[in-house]
């Protein structure tokens, strides 16, 4: 080869190196480091209950159109894959990479699941989401559930839920002993010291229980997804309020190692997916009880609160059996603490501008003057 066509081959392939570099260059990095994914993930409810499963899919939904569809998540009800309650041990055990459930469907196994969802006289959802995303929730919850390999995502909340549907009016606390409830995990232990003998059985089990009297009440979530599973028609008495869940949270737990193995920005999409699925489930709920607790009076149901004498014996109860847990869990006791004296602060700070507004917009409600 002659100096001329050296010369001139040389600066050929340089530009060719550089076009190439550029083009690699011009390639989002992103892009780059988005490999396809696919995870399955399976739910504690059936698929009748659009809401709570529609935590599921509107997560999923999210993460699917937010990687171009790289990132698929197929959801399964509850009962497909496992039965409901053992939705996180299907995490744990790889069965599936991820599961949307109540934290406290795990209580048999350590009772400070249970308050990464719901507790007899804890928070609200709006204090649950403030707690969990700027309370230090987050990170005491995750601390507890790396030791099981799982890591949560906040994603989902009913707000207060009702007490639940009896065959018979609970007047007095003599009312309430010997009847057989549906009703798990750390309220049961509250019910129990009363004289309740509670039952932990999954949603879709609890209408036959009730129709044949193996149980004599039960507690679900609210009017409308009450109302679908029909329980008006087997028990016309519907308590309130679920003094065990003034708000529940509802978690997306994956499994932990299948979590560090994404991509990081796979990572924040799915935190932006349970949080958007998150806030769409709440606001769901505010839209469809009004309407739905019309309905079932209209049907004949009897609402009735709870007496204050009852509601009074539930908290003594219940803070005896949080002071016998905390005192033998650490775990338990780190977390209720954090959760405790948030509770304390932020009820003070509810009484002065909710509190105040809330109670004259409802003497308005009751005037018709809205």
């Amino acid at each position: 080869m002659t100096d001329l066509k050296r010369r001139r081959f040389l600066k050929t392939a340089g530009i060719a190196g550089t076009a190439a570099a550029a083009s690699t260059l011009a390639a989002p990095a992103i892009a780059q480091g988005s490999p396809e994914i696919r995870w399955r993930l399976t739910a504690s409810w059936p698929k009748s209950l659009d809401t709570l499963y529609g935590g599921a899919e509107n997560f999923a939904k999210y993460v699917s159109e937010a990687t171009d569809g790289k990132f698929q998540i197929q959801s399964f009800a509850g009962g497909e894959i496992v039965p409901p309650l053992q939705a996180t041990d299907a995490v744990i055990n790889g069965t599936v990479e991820m599961c949307h459930t109540a934290q406290y469907y795990m209580w048999g196994k350590d009772p400070t699941w249970a308050l990464g969802c719901a507790v007899p006289f804890g928070l609200n959802g709006r204090q649950q989401a403030a707690w969990w995303y700027e309370g230090g929730g987050e990170q005491l919850l995750n601390a507890f559930h790396a030791k099981s390999n799982v890591y949560s995502l906040l994603c989902g909340n009913t707000n207060a839920q009702m007490g639940g549907w009896f065959r018979k009016e609970l007047n007095t606390l003599d009312d309430m002993k010997g009847v057989k409830m549906r009703i798990g995990g750390f309220a049961g232990a509250v019910m129990s010291k009363l004289g309740v003998i509670p039952q932990q059985i999954g949603g879709g089990d609890i209408y036959p229980a009730l129709e044949k009297g193996t149980i004599d009440g039960a507690e679900w979530v609210g009017p409308y997804d009450d109302e679908k599973l029909g329980f008006y028609k087997v028990a016309k008495y519907y308590y309130y309020p679920g003094w065990w869940e003034g708000g529940a949270m509802l978690s997306l737990h994956v499994n932990k190692p299948k979590w560090d193995s994404l991509p990081k920005h796979y990572q924040a999409i799915c935190k932006a997916a349970a949080a958007y699925a998150n806030s769409v489930m709440s606001g769901r709920y505010e839209i469809q009880n009004p309407a739905a607790v019309k309905r079932l009076v209209a049907a004949g149901v009897q609402l009735r609160p709870f007496s204050e004498a009852i509601l009074d014996a539930c908290f003594k109860s219940a803070n005896e059996v949080y002071a016998e847990i905390s005192a033998k869990n650490e775990d338990f006791k780190k977390i209720w603490e954090s959760m405790k004296a948030f509770r304390a602060e932020s009820y003070l700070w509810q009484q002065l501008p909710d509190n105040t507004y809330d109670t004259y917009m409802m003497i308005q409600q009751r005037k018709n003057t809205l």
